[in-house]
């Protein structure tokens, strides 16, 4: 039967859809029949359970089971029809109002999605970054790496690497063992006790107070000092008060950093040391961190031009399911980090305006690779898989991971179609290069 179409809104769209009630039950009453022939009930052989019984436990279910695949087959039908595309599900509701004797109705509401065109990008405004790696982005890379191989020696104590030099007291650098104790109004709190407790001065470990006080001691020597902790302080019992701590230094030692030798080579990979090789490695991982971090900034860029340069109305229903999608991820995530979220509301409206912008971009890449054949090919899907590869010490079995499950390929597929998209709206649009410091596309959020 023809079903017409109602415009609700501008995406928002309604069916009525009726069927007579006898055309239900002689559907009900076939399937109750098919499920006698195997219904089990106490005192009766399998098949042989009276009508009225099968009927009584079995008849809701099979009621709604035929309601359900009438209304949704029709509904199929009349969006078939019509020529709709059907966006997020159909919300059904049982239709009283003008329905004649002997008729089920029901109104089905959904959204459609939009009709729109990427038109012209000349206009359009795309900044694309560049950011170079120099001999002083490979130094420091390395002094990060000989401070993650740092080790410690007792002060004044002669080994290969030394006594630490003439200064004795607790520098900015060292590692300062000491007892502490903590008051406040002459009362011992939770947390404020502690022996051999070791802390570097100068990474911020500590509250500022307790490291000046650190500052200078020397090996048995102690002092005592106040302490104000901070009103957001994470001790709730102690935030925003003001503790008395006497503390006496037990241990000092100071930091040796490896020195840029073959040893120090070897350690990084390189087996036979060789120093000139270390550096090459280093400026080769460094650039391929900084390629994918200049992509995804270009990335971002382009998606920024084209939620701009496109402008239509986005289902509501599929903004609710990517909110809804939000909320789980986040909550998954923080738990994973190891927070308690159990009871944590998660309103997938705090997610509304994120998830507006993903599916708008979803809807505008969908159409910009049909429209323009930008869909990922096997061979780039293969030359992806061998790039992330190479920053493992395996590539082959990397490729293999990848090549054995079509889930992990798909995600693949994804990146090189965003990709093939990207390269599209560059050749499309006004590009602006922008030269990047490394240190600031490093300390950028990008990945």
């Amino acid at each position: 039967m023809a079903i017409a179409v109602e415009t609700l809104d501008k995406l928002e769209r309604r069916f009525t859809i009726s069927f007579p009630v006898a055309e239900v039950q002689s559907e009900v009453e076939k399937r109750l029949k098919a499920r006698a022939r195997t219904a089990k009930a106490p005192g009766f052989r399998p098949g042989k359970v009276p009508m009225k019984m099968v009927a009584a436990q079995y008849g809701y279910q099979i009621e709604t089971e035929v309601l359900n695949d009438k209304v949704g087959q029709a509904f199929s039908s009349a969006a078939i029809e019509n020529k709709l595309r059907v966006a997020g599900y159909p919300r059904i509701e049982p239709k009283t109002a003008d329905v004649v004797d002997g008729v089920l109705a029901f109104d089905a509401t959904f959204e459609v999605y939009p009709e729109f065109v990427v038109g012209d990008l000349s206009s359009a405004e795309v900044e694309q970054v560049k950011t170079e790696v120099s001999d002083a982005e490979i130094d420091k890379t390395i002094d990060i790496l000989r401070k993650q191989r740092v080790h410690y020696h007792p002060k004044g104590e002669h080994g290969e690497h030394g006594d630490g030099g003439a200064e004795q007291s607790a520098q900015a650098g060292d590692r300062a063992t000491l007892d502490f104790v903590g008051t406040i109004d002459g009362v011992e709190f939770a947390g404020g006790k502690a022996e051999a407790f070791a802390f570097v001065l100068g990474e911020g470990r500590m509250l500022p107070e307790f490291e000046a006080a650190t500052l200078g001691l020397s090996v048995g020597g102690s002092k005592t000092f106040s302490l104000a902790f901070p009103e957001d302080y994470h001790g709730k019992d102690v935030a925003g008060k003001t503790a008395e701590f006497v503390i006496t230094l037990k241990l000092l030692e100071w930091a040796h950093m490896p020195e840029v030798d073959a040893e120090f080579a070897k350690t990084l990979g390189v087996e036979d040391g060789d120093l000139v090789k270390m550096r090459t490695d280093i400026k080769e991982n460094l650039e391929r961190e900084v390629k994918g971090r200049v992509k995804a900034k270009t990335k971002d860029s382009v998606m920024d031009t084209l939620v701009k340069a496109v402008e239509f109305d986005v289902p509501k229903s599929l903004v609710e399911q990517d909110g809804q999608r939000l909320a789980e991820m986040t909550r998954q995530d923080m738990a994973q980090r190891g927070m308690n979220v159990k009871d944590v509301p998660f309103p997938p409206e705090m997610f509304t305006a994120q998830a507006e912008r993903r599916v708008r971009l979803g809807l505008i890449l969908a159409e910009l690779v049909k429209a323009n054949n930008l869909q990922a090919t096997a061979e780039q899907i293969k030359a992806q898989v061998e790039d992330f590869a190479q920053s493992y010490e395996d590539p082959q079995q990397v490729v293999k991971y990848y090549f054995s499950d079509r889930s992990r390929l798909a995600e693949v597929e994804a990146l090189v179609l965003e990709e093939n998209v990207v390269t599209y709206v560059l050749g499309k649009s006004k590009v602006t290069e922008k030269i990047l410091p490394f240190d600031e596309l490093m300390g950028s959020n990008q990945a």
